[in-house]
């Protein structure tokens, strides 16, 4: 097998459904393969979509669980397992609607936060110290309940934010290819509407 021991993984957590509000991690994963020119292909082993890439120097795989959001740990526990990835080069991405649509939060591990794609990855992986990458879409008019609101698509305003916001996010994810976790944070976390506002 290849030694992928200077690989990092991008995992994301999908939900069976195909709104675009939910699907903020999946459109991510994807800007990077664009950006990093992989290609994707099938592997029905991981129960994913893998590209491959290397970005200055590093090694890179990309992962698209094919599973529904809250079965997510079976592909990316299967890839870590295959590849003897160390959590530390882990990085998972996924939407959360508890943070305002427009803010970005990366962290270097912690709770699931009751979000269930994180929940099994955490069973699979049996750990929970891998980075976290999570993309706020917020909630209609802080309602509780958010399944009807996921269904449904951002208007022109919110899809606008929202390419700011993976243009962000993606940068972020190279920041922490290149210089750590901190700097990442750091540098990137926070309301891509606000930033835009102070550095304007």
């Amino acid at each position: 097998m290849e030694n992928l021991a200077s690989h990092r993984g991008f995992g994301q957590s999908r939900r069976g459904i195909r709104a675009d509000a939910h699907n903020a991690g999946f459109t991510l994963v994807e800007k990077l393969a664009v950006r990093w020119k992989a290609d994707w292909t099938n592997e029905r082993k991981f129960k994913a979509r893998i590209a491959r890439a290397e970005h200055n120097g590093v090694r890179v795989l990309l992962c698209q669980a094919q599973t529904f959001m809250n079965l997510s740990g079976e592909a990316v526990g299967a890839l870590v397992n295959f590849y003897q990835l160390p959590l530390m080069g882990l990085l998972v991405a996924v939407d959360d609607a508890d943070l305002p649509l427009g803010e970005i939060r990366l962290r270097a591990g912690g709770g699931s936060g009751g979000h269930h794609g994180l929940e099994s990855i955490e069973q699979h992986l049996g750990a929970n110290d891998f980075a976290r990458l999570r993309l706020g879409i917020g909630r209609a008019d802080g309602a509780r309940e958010i399944t009807d609101y996921v269904l449904g698509r951002f208007d022109a305003g919110e899809a606008v934010l929202m390419e700011k916001v993976l243009g962000r996010a993606a940068d972020q994810a190279e920041c922490w290819l290149a210089a750590g976790i901190e700097k990442a944070m750091n540098q990137f976390n926070g309301s891509v509407e606000k930033s835009n506002e102070s550095n304007g």
